[in-house]
């Protein structure tokens, strides 16, 4: 029994060690700092949202309506980038979009759908897409970089600005209360957020001294300009863990980082079974270790001593009437169910739920050792028909430690332009002050600007107010698309502000004066979803735009 004896003891020194010296990890009190009051309308930055989307008509009709009906008192616009859906995600989004305009004639917030090519060697589609998307966005100060299955209160905009302005953040991230409906859901969700933080303590990561970032590419607000001078999504480009690699590089410049749990923002994703889960953890449990054998080895060292033990050394110890290794594994286990506890309640889920935790950790000890197994089997990080091995030089397993990436460093990938000449093609023309002085002309610094190398040409149309679908006709001077292999685009209220900043990226008025939009690709980061929070949200923003067209109406 000594053996046990000790492995119980090393047990219990690990969780008193983590329960006090591990970031608090486990507390779930790190939310968005408070707003420090009302501010002037002329005070709201520009705020463009953008969205990869790849055959995401399951869920958007939850999640784009929450986003059309911000609250936002400032400029925020959507671009939506359609890759390559085969279920009719773009179609779709132009839908809801219209019937957003119709409900709220005086929208404020508008929508463009842009498509996106097949990745290029060395690039994840959704990193891609999310390049084409941040290159249609203008010069808004802050992009907002948030999933297609994620839905947004009305206010959830606005208090992410607050934070980033009020505290002078340069990334605001928020980890979406993830779906909770199922048995397996409820089992494995609270467990997926609770050891995410004990791998990135949240308070490590937004204190500017530590070298520990972290954030959730399901909502991450970034400032435009500190994005561009890290050297864009170019320099992380290969990251399968992308919201991790882009905290670290903001970090990594200068920037400073927030990272908490959501109290507005939800995902919509259903995993209903055990298997979808499963693949959720395993596409990227690897690739968290980065690709090492050595600590692969080590995380199931260390998930079976800290997390297995204890019931162990509980059971045995009681068994044998051995009252010190009961005594260990018991008190081991007690901290254990502890700091799992405030996690729990985060999710509403009853306390008892912290008593399963020893055997939710081997399915993420056996989930992390298939994603291995994927992995050297050549399968890779798949997600919706796209599969990404290790990056050169990580496929032995080595890990080459941090390095500081700087717009100097980086080598943009060329992809020769494919143009497609749109057909029958309505444009107004455009007033000279708007156009780029030189389309043609390149920056000095070519890894600064995100241009679009792929892009295909795409008409846009800029709609006010009402659709009519069966004949989809602006008012006077509207642009009417219509062509042979080019998607539509469709800008509803506003649009996205004329004009570029030549060091970031292509306006999309620029983009649409030129007849260049970005053509298909890309790849959906996959959180889980939240079912009743979610349908919660939907509800919200679907009560504010009857609400809002009720006022119309009586006006």
């Amino acid at each position: 029994m000594l053996p046990l004896l000790v492995i119980a003891l090393i047990s219990l020194a690990s969780w008193i060690f983590l329960a006090l010296g591990w970031g608090f990890f486990w507390r779930t009190d790190q939310r968005l700092p408070r707003s420090r009051g009302p501010r002037p309308s002329a005070d709201w930055p520009a705020v463009v949202a953008v969205v990869p989307a790849r055959d995401e008509a399951e869920v958007l009709p939850r999640t784009l309506p929450s986003l059309l009906a911000q609250d936002y008192p400032g400029s925020l616009n959507i671009v939506l980038v359609d890759d390559a859906s085969t279920d009719g995600t773009g179609d779709l989004a132009r839908k809801l979009a219209a019937e957003a305009a119709a409900d709220r004639p005086e929208a404020v917030v508008g929508l463009t759908v842009i498509g996106s090519s097949e990745p290029p060697e060395g690039w994840t589609g959704k990193l891609w897409a999310l390049r084409h998307g941040i290159a249609a966005a203008g010069g808004a100060e802050f992009l907002l970089l948030t999933d297609a299955d994620i839905a947004h209160e009305p206010g959830s905009v606005r208090a992410l600005v607050e934070a980033a302005t009020d505290h002078r953040l340069d990334l605001v991230s928020q980890m979406a209360r993830l779906r909770v409906s199922t048995g397996w859901e409820r089992l494995i969700v609270p467990a997926f957020v609770y050891f995410f933080a004990m791998l990135y303590p949240f308070r490590w990561s937004n204190n500017p001294r530590s070298r520990v970032a972290a954030a959730a590419g399901g909502c991450s607000l970034v400032r435009r300009q500190v994005l561009a001078e890290a050297g864009g999504l170019d320099a992380i480009r290969d990251a399968v863990i992308d919201d991790v690699a882009l905290a670290r590089l903001v970090k990594r410049r200068g920037g400073r980082t927030w990272l908490g749990l959501a109290d507005h923002v939800s995902s919509c994703r259903p995993y209903p079974r055990l298997a979808d889960l499963w693949d959720m953890v395993a596409r990227t449990a690897y690739a968290q270790l980065f690709w090492s054998p050595l600590l692969l080895a080590g995380t199931v060292l260390g998930l079976a001593v800290v997390f297995v033990a204890p019931v162990v050394a509980t059971i045995v110890g009681i068994g044998t009437g051995d009252v010190a290794v009961a005594a260990a594994g018991l008190l081991a286990w007690s901290i254990m169910i502890t700091t799992f506890t405030p996690m729990l309640r985060y999710y509403d889920q009853p306390v008892r739920n912290a008593l399963t935790l020893p055997f939710t950790a081997a399915l993420y000890l056996a989930m992390t050792m298939d994603s291995a197994r994927r992995h050297r089997a050549g399968r890779g990080a798949a997600w919706k028909g796209r599969t990404y091995a290790a990056p050169e030089g990580k496929r032995a397993g080595q890990h080459t430690g941090p390095q500081h990436i700087g717009p100097q460093h980086v080598e943009p990938q060329h992809v020769e332009p494919q143009y497609v000449e749109p057909r029958h093609v309505r444009l107004r023309p455009v007033a000279p002050s708007a156009q780029p002085e030189n389309p043609s002309a390149q920056p000095e610094n070519p890894s600064a600007q995100p241009e679009n190398p792929s892009a295909q040409p795409e008409n846009v149309v800029r709609q006010r107010g009402r659709v009519d679908p069966g004949d989809v006709q602006g008012r006077a001077g509207d642009t009417v698309p219509s062509g042979s292999g080019a998607r539509a685009s469709l800008v509803v209220g506003r649009g996205i502000a004329q004009g570029a900043d030549q060091g970031a990226g292509q306006g999309v008025e620029a983009a649409a004066q030129r007849h260049r939009t970005v053509g298909q690709r890309a790849d959906e980061d996959a959180r889980s979803g939240q079912g009743q929070q979610c349908d919660a949200v939907a509800h919200r923003a679907a009560d504010r735009i009857g609400a809002d067209r009720r006022a119309g109406d009586q006006d």
